[in-house]
């Protein structure tokens, strides 16, 4: 259990480190920015019409009698909006990497320098076109194992009880592992890491994944403090790959502005 609050002083230390740099802190703000105005969108057209669907997807409910015909589909456009949120927590994420993909690569990297003894940071040496390319492609992957995840999720939903209670709870936990290995992906893929390497190394410790991520996800259901914890994420996540691969990190801050002002 030590894991969980090591996973979750990772999340704290990459907000502290990108407090201490405001450059970095505001030019990552823009990518999450652009991709809140279209998750905003996707998800006020499901709190307008996720009751129709559920109503469609239960045509064997039409003849129950009041109340409980409302209450059972009152229960699953609720779980329908909730498992929706969690998905979008994953997909929000790997859509802002994308889009901020050379500067989450830049803090990244400046992170690497600032924590390691000899004050380097591993180097793809790929162009940023097949860095981008890599990137999309993992992501996509994460993206359709989180969608199965979603789906059976969803379909424990209509247990009854358990659906309501037990199945969101869980979806925290499923979605914040997702959600570290895309953000833990900007430092690994650095490093030459191949995705299913990455997520053997995420199953490894997983109590310490779930420490990082399961309150970054329960955050980022708030669209606005996504965005705002996003370059504290990338952050924090950079220290947990450096854990993760067993890389020594020196204990405090020693960037200075010369390197701050490199990264730019």
């Amino acid at each position: 259990m030590r894991d969980l609050g090591v996973g979750f002083g990772y999340l704290i230390k990459g907000q502290r480190w990108v407090a201490r740099h405001g450059r970095q802190f505001g030019f990552g703000l823009m990518p999450g920015l652009i991709t809140l105005v279209l998750y905003a969108a996707a998800i006020t057209a499901l709190a307008l019409w996720g009751a129709d669907f559920v109503a469609w997807a239960t045509p064997f409910a039409d003849d129950w009698s009041s109340p409980w015909l409302g209450l059972f589909r009152g229960l699953l456009t609720a779980v329908l909006f909730a498992l929706s949120l969690l998905l979008a927590v994953v997909t929000f994420t790997a859509v802002t990497l994308l889009i901020g993909q050379p500067f989450y690569e830049s803090l990244s990297e400046a992170v690497d320098r600032d924590v390691s003894p000899d004050g380097t940071a591993p180097e793809s040496g790929l162009p940023l076109w097949r860095e981008l390319w890599i990137s999309g492609r993992d992501s996509l992957r994460i993206v359709i194992r989180a969608a199965l995840w979603g789906v059976l999720l969803f379909a424990l939903g209509f247990v009854p009880v358990a659906g309501q209670t037990a199945v969101p709870v869980l979806g925290f936990f499923v979605t914040g592992f997702f959600l570290t290995e895309e953000l833990t992906g900007v430092a690994l893929q650095r490093r030459g890491v191949e995705l299913r390497d990455r997520l053997a190394l995420l199953r490894s410790r997983r109590t310490l994944v779930w420490g990082f991520g399961t309150p970054l996800a329960l955050a980022f259901v708030v669209p606005f403090v996504a965005v705002f914890l996003m370059p504290g994420a990338v952050a924090g996540a950079t220290l947990l790959a450096r854990d993760l691969r067993g890389e020594e990190t020196t204990g405090h801050d020693t960037t200075d502005r010369r390197q701050e002002d490199a990264v730019q």
